[in-house]
């Protein structure tokens, strides 16, 4: 994918948080996303990737989407993904991207969309249907960070 610097079309950026999750970045302008997974090295999110990508494209600014833990996972795994959402909020700050946050049922709301991630990625290949990268199954956090930086700026 080629890197864009300050000199580059502006964009917004959606993170969907957590080891499976990814970061897109939508030009509004040109109607596009560009979509990466979530860098990840040992088993964790790895920061210094995740701000090497964010200051690549240096978007106007972000949205996280607003998770919580849910009844019935395990502490491990609610661990991991806390820690991975926390993560994905220090970058962020630290990349100096005005952060917003939004629960999935605001967002998913906004594009008439049930719990079943497959509806979000089909979503996505209808709003990108050039795009590849929302082609397979296991591609639906790609296609959630990509309607969250959508949504932040057709909300904001």
């Amino acid at each position: 994918m080629t890197e864009l610097y300050d000199d580059g079309p502006w964009c917004v950026m959606g993170i969907d948080p957590g080891i499976s999750g990814a970061i897109a970045f939508f030009f509004p302008d040109q109607d596009r996303v560009a979509v990466y997974d979530m860098p990840v090295a040992n088993n964790i999110v790895n920061g210094a990737e995740m701000a090497r990508i964010i200051r690549a494209y240096g978007p106007k600014m972000g949205m996280i989407e607003a998770v919580h833990a849910m009844p019935g996972q395990g502490v491990s795994s609610t661990f991991k993904f806390g820690q991975s959402y926390g993560i994905a909020i220090g970058v962020v700050g630290a990349c100096w991207v005005p952060l917003h946050f939004v629960t999935p049922q605001r967002w998913k709301k906004h594009y008439r969309l049930g719990a079943d991630k497959d509806e979000g990625r089909a979503r996505a290949i209808s709003l990108w249907p050039l795009n590849q990268h929302f082609a397979r199954k296991k591609d639906h956090g790609r296609a959630e960070a990509a309607l969250l930086a959508r949504f932040l700026h057709e909300t904001t």
